[in-house]
């Protein structure tokens, strides 16, 4: 009976330590089929960069009067002739009403420092912003660089810079992808050349965000860049591509 008893003490840990090896082997074959998957792929970053012309200018300025409280309404008869100026000044520059947005009139108070203390006449400046969108991107360029123009005719005008959009991005995007991914792929080719490794299929691809920069910039961002200040840009598309390798 004692005899049993030591021999099935001894099969049980002879039995774990079967086990044990056929699971280190198991793991050990599913790690080897891993690491091999592993080495069978390669991820390379690619990139498409087309160079495009903003075809939607847009340009904002203001156009405002400061008046004392007890002469606002005298404000907002100067500021209505002024925009009469402005409208036919616009129309003289081929600017067309369908192209002109011009906001209701906005009234602010003239914050003033008075190191003495004393009360100061309270006084408020009237503002109209009138927004100017064309895809004639010379008109508005030009327009923009006519300021003083207004100026002159006793007109007070906050100028903003014209911002340049391209409308196509959307479609350039989807075009450009193809030409990133080979991209992606003759670099892949590069790297897996010395060690006499072939890359074959593409196996699975991510876009990474679009950049549309100045001319020659390289100020790229994660969350992607828009360039609104140059007519001339460079719309960039990447793509990470990861290939079979054999």
């Amino acid at each position: 009976m004692q005899r049993n008893m030591e021999q099935k003490s001894a099969v049980f840990p002879a039995a774990i330590l079967g086990f044990g090896i056929v699971l280190a082997a198991a793991v050990g074959s599913y790690t080897f089929y891993a690491v091999r998957s592993f080495d069978n792929t390669l991820s390379v970053t690619g990139s498409a960069k087309t160079r495009v012309e903003a075809d939607v200018a847009k340009l904002t300025f203001n156009v405002s009067r400061t008046a004392p409280e007890d002469g606002r309404q005298n404000g907002y008869v100067q500021l209505e002739q002024d925009m009469k100026t402005v409208k036919a000044f616009l129309a003289e520059k081929g600017v067309a009403e369908t192209e002109t947005t011009i906001s209701p009139i906005f009234m602010e108070e003239v914050y003033k420092y008075n190191p003495s203390g004393s009360q100061l006449p309270r006084e408020f400046t009237l503002r109209q912003s009138v927004n100017i969108e064309s895809t004639e991107v010379a008109k508005v360029t030009a327009l923009a660089a006519s300021s003083q123009e207004l100026a002159a005719k006793n007109i007070f005008v906050g100028m903003q810079l014209p911002e340049y959009h391209y409308s196509k991005l959307a479609d350039l995007r989807v075009s450009s992808l193809a030409d990133a991914i080979k991209d992606a792929k003759a670099r892949a080719e590069q790297i897996a050349a010395p060690s006499g490794r072939k890359v074959g299929k593409l196996k699975a691809a991510s876009s990474g965000v679009v950049q549309v920069l100045a001319p020659n910039s390289v100020e790229v961002s994660d969350y992607g860049q828009y360039d609104l200040w140059s007519i001339e840009k460079d719309v960039m598309v990447t793509v990470r591509g990861t290939f079979l390798v054999r």
